[in-house]
């Protein structure tokens, strides 16, 4: 019989492994998670603030004691295992520097709108399932940590809005499963490493950084959008950048960008947005072009606050898709072409019209076209003020904002252009 009854004690325990149980391992871990937050910004209703540990967790989630920041699954053990870490913007400080972040079967970790400090841990690299790490507008401080750079599976990862400096690590290049980098915001400093390496990288932003250097002339063909605006980055556009063919979306404002700009990028064969605003262009190339159009895929350029000089550039008023065009603030000169009046007023059929036209602050001069006078508030946005015309009243409203230049700086200007 005390066999029997050992038998059937043996069973039951052997069943209550088998259901749905945490493994200790997790438990331990969240446990760990949940000391390193400063219980003081544990506020009532948070998910941290529910997490009770005399209760399973994966066998509570969602209820009164484990209410949310977290999602399990079963594996081949049958235990249930942490596979997701998400916890809720309440406003949790505190540093996680010493976090062991022991969870094998980890696939996202979101930290982000919180006010954790300190470094990012090195322990993040325990994490290797890990597909998602997020820990934007948090205040975590000093250099990423090299060993970010062997999560082999990680697909996206957002830095951004912290306080991080240092360089960003060469120990990037080993993310080849990254699809998305996201650092913007930060104080991050030094020349960008060679990521030509990740194949599936098809979204980039290191914009509002200290990143100094020149454009990285090694990005994977898969790249898609490149913000790095408000950088120390110089030189100007590399020839390296015709052979990205999935290319759209280039934001390099308010960078030391210098020269020239080339001429390739304004006939690139996916390039639908270009931002090259506050830097320190001079000229642009002109690309080849017939009467009947240019071969452009560009919806939006924006090449305001540079130092280029010279006349509009006709090729502008023949791009077929191109409606919103910014050349403010520079040392252009001459007259408006009829190409750009055309395209405002009766673009026709097979061109997109410019929905925003901005040309303030320049040297142009003579009469405004005729056909412009016709134009209402809010049909377009353009923008004429500031420039050299013999006749831009502030009744008309794309010359309201700025007084036309006096006659002798136009003149003085004039003398200057050789």
């Amino acid at each position: 019989m005390a066999s029997l009854l050992s038998l059937l004690l043996l069973l039951l325990l052997t069943l209550s492994s088998a259901e749905s149980k945490t493994f200790w391992g997790d438990v331990a871990a969240l446990k760990d998670l949940k000391n390193s937050v400063d219980t003081k910004s544990m506020s009532p209703g948070s998910c941290l603030s529910s997490w009770d540990f005399s209760f399973d967790p994966c066998d509570n989630i969602f209820s009164d004691t484990f209410t949310c920041g977290f999602r399990c699954d079963s594996v081949v053990s049958g235990l249930a295992r942490v596979t997701e870490l998400s916890l809720d913007q309440a406003g949790y400080s505190g540093s996680l520097s010493s976090v062991s972040f022991n969870f094998p079967h980890l696939q996202t970790l979101d930290l982000s709108g919180n006010y954790f400090s300190g470094p990012l841990p090195d322990s993040l690299s325990n994490l290797t399932r890990l597909t998602r790490l997020a820990v934007s507008g948090n205040s975590f401080s000093g250099s990423i940590p090299d060993s970010v750079g062997s999560m082999t599976v990680l697909e996206e990862l957002v830095l951004d809005s912290n306080r991080l400096d240092g360089s960003i690590p060469a120990s990037f290049n080993g993310l080849s499963s990254l699809k998305r980098l996201e650092i913007q915001l930060n104080n991050i400093s030094g020349e960008f490493p060679d990521l030509s390496s990740l194949k599936n990288l098809y979204y980039l932003d290191a914009s509002d950084n200290r990143i100094s250097g020149r454009i990285p002339s090694s990005l994977p063909e898969s790249i898609v959008q490149i913000s790095m605006r408000n950088n120390l980055i110089q030189g100007t556009i590399p020839e390296s950048f015709k052979l990205l063919n999935s290319l759209q979306v280039i934001d390099l404002s308010h960078n030391k960008l210098s020269g020239s700009i080339p001429s390739f990028i304004f006939t690139h064969q996916s390039l639908q947005q270009l931002t090259l605003s506050f830097n320190g262009f001079t000229s642009l190339d002109s690309p080849y072009y017939s009467p009947l159009g240019l071969p452009s895929e560009l919806i939006s350029v924006d090449l305001s606050n540079n130092q280029i000089q010279g006349s509009l550039p006709l090729f502008m008023g023949l791009s077929p898709k191109l409606s919103a065009l910014s050349l403010e603030n520079n040392n252009f000169f001459g007259m408006i072409p009829t190409q750009y009046v055309w395209k405002l007023v009766s673009p026709g059929s097979e061109f997109a019209g410019f929905q925003r036209l901005l040309l303030g602050g320049n040297f142009l001069f003579g009469v405004v076209p005729g056909p412009l006078m016709a134009l209402k508030p809010g049909s377009a946005n353009v923008q004429l003020a500031g420039n050299c015309f013999s006749w831009c009243p502030a009744t008309l409203f794309f010359c309201q904002g700025q007084e036309q230049r006096s006659p002798t700086e136009c003149r003085k200007f004039s003398r200057v252009i050789p």
